[in-house]
Formats: structure tokens, C-alpha cells, sequence
């Protein structure tokens, strides 16, 4: 259930809420974490996602609770995502899940939304049977750490229709978020129905096709038209079919352009003429071993 009064969504686990925004934090590192994380407050993102491979789990933690209480805020009003290595998947699942929890830190001793990063484990190959049993393996220890309390939401990100559809027949918790790719050109239609009709919310990184969308020409006419960014346009596009974005970005003006997405609404025909872009080209390289 959508509130974009609120600009929430309504997870599958007990009532709970995530942003719909959230700041991505991939390759962000030092002083260029610190700034955008401040911007993304001081703009009303609540919610960061990091991962463990990532690198930066425990930098994050570190600017926010230095910038936090700057922001007269505390560690309960945001919403901090993280993902388990997929080096992790496993039998090294519990260990992996510790670090991360000791990483982000920043009080509370608890991770809002955490994830399995690939379907795949690394250093195997996408073939191997061994995939799944592990798979089975790293989401019971989710669901141990989301029963305990130290996970308040756990879902998956990069999960395939078929993978999802194996996890939701198996688990004693059901995900409640599956993080993926998403834009005009990369539409997801089945995924985002049978999320749809699962519970599932869809939660999409990459809006922005790592910037080359922003000068796609469809998408800088009907910005125009709109009088917004190519970026608001798309981050727009996203949140009309209910799903959750995840932009990131080194410049602070930008982290603060890319919140102003709740403020107007793209007409159907604007929806159209961007969704017919799909074409399914993807912007991520997907390492083989971890897609499974």
C-alpha cells in the first residue's frame, strides 16, 4: 500500500514503513559520503543503502551518527538498507550477517531492510547446484536475524522471477522487498507484476542508467515539457508504478534536485512514451558468478 502523502511504503512485515527515496551510496566513499549523506538530510531522504561489498557499511554509519543530531534527528528516523556478500552466501551466511550489523553501527543494534545481494555465490559457477542450497541456507539465517530483531525487514535484490518464485515457495518469511535494476529501458513487467502479486514491494536502482539516460532525447523532451530534470523524470516514472528509488550522486545540488520528485505527476501519455523505451538493456554489469 502506496501513501505518497507520507511518501512511505507499507512493507509485508508488521505494518512497517521504508521511503520511498532512499540515497544510493555505491562507490561513495570519505569526504564525498559524508557531503551526500548531509545534502540527502538536510533534502528529507530517510533512507541509505549500502552493502557489505560495497566497502562503505561502516563509513555510512560513521556519517550518520555524526550527522544525525546536526540534523536534530536520531538513529530511529532513518531507514538503513545493507546486503550480504555474496561471498557470504552459505555457510558463511551468520558471520557475514554479524559484520554487517557490526559495521553500520550508529545505535539502535539493528540493520531496517537487509538483503541477499546476488542469487549466486561467488567464486561459483551460475550452473552449480550448489547455488541454491546455499541460497536456502543464507535466507533462513535472514529469517533468524528478522525474527530476533536485529533485522526489522529482509528481502533480496537481483532475484529472477524463477528465483523469487523458488524463495517464496520455501520461506518461513516471506521477502518483503526485491531490489533490481529498473528504468524505461530495462521495464521489468513480469518481475514487477509477480512482486505485485506477491506483497513483494519493488525497490529500483540504476533509475538513472549510471547518467546515460539523462540525455536519452525521449526522456529530455518529456522533461521539458514537464519543466523538471531528465533525473526527476525518471526517478517519477518509477515511483507512478509504486516503486522505490535509490538515486545516487557525488554533487550535493543534485542529491537535492533528485528529492523533488513528489511534487508533480507525469500525465499517462509522458508514462507511455517512456516505457515504450523498453528495450531491455541493463546499465550494471552482473558479475556471472553471483547471478546463478
Amino acid at each position: 500500500m502506496l501513501s505518497y502523502k507520507h511518501h512511505v511504503v507499507q512493507l509485508n512485515c508488521g505494518g512497517m514503513q521504508m521511503p520511498l527515496l532512499g540515497l544510493g551510496t555505491y562507490k561513495l566513499h570519505g569526504e564525498e559520503l559524508h557531503v551526500s549523506v548531509d545534502a540527502a538530510l538536510s533534502a528529507g531522504y530517510r533512507a541509505f543503502d549500502t552493502a557489505a561489498v560495497y566497502g562503505n557499511e561502516a563509513e555510512l554509519g560513521r556519517a550518520l551518527l555524526d550527522l544525525l543530531p546536526q540534523h536534530g534527528l536520531q538513529r530511529s528516523d532513518v531507514f538503513i538498507i545493507s546486503k550480504l556478500d555474496p561471498s557470504d552466501n552459505g555457510p558463511r551466511a551468520l558471520d557475514g550477517c554479524l559484520r554487517s550489523l557490526d559495521a553500520v553501527g550508529c545505535g539502535g543494534g539493528y540493520i531496517d531492510l537487509f538483503l541477499l545481494h546476488w542469487p549466486g555465490t561467488k567464486g561459483l559457477e551460475p550452473s552449480d547446484p550448489q547455488n541454491a542450497t546455499n541460497r536456502k541456507q543464507s535466507w533462513t539465517v535472514l529469517e533468524d536475524f528478522y525474527t530476533g530483531g536485529k533485522f526489522r525487514a529482509i528481502g533480496v535484490s537481483n532475484y529472477t522471477a524463477s528465483h523469487l518464485g523458488e524463495l517464496l515457495r520455501d520461506c518461513r518469511v516471506p521477502p518483503a522487498v526485491l531490489q533490481m535494476e529498473l528504468h524505461p529501458m530495462l521495464c521489468q513487467r513480469e518481475l514487477l507484476r509477480m512482486c505485485m502479486d506477491n506483497g513483494v514491494h519493488f525497490q529500483a536502482y540504476s533509475s538513472l542508467g549510471k547518467g546515460a539516460l539523462l540525455q536519452e532525447p525521449e526522456v529530455v523532451s518529456v522533461a521539458e515539457a514537464c519543466g523538471r530534470t531528465p533525473a526527476q523524470v525518471l526517478l517519477r516514472w518509477a515511483l507512478q508504478q509504486g516503486v522505490g528509488v535509490l538515486p545516487r550522486s557525488r554533487d550535493d545540488t543534485r542529491v537535492r534536485e533528485n528529492a523533488c520528485v513528489f511534487d508533480f505527476e507525469l500525465s499517462p501519455q509522458h508514462m507511455q512514451r517512456l516505457s515504450r523505451l523498453d528495450c531491455g538493456r541493463r546499465f550494471i554489469k552482473r558479475d556471472a558468478s553471483c547471478v546463478a
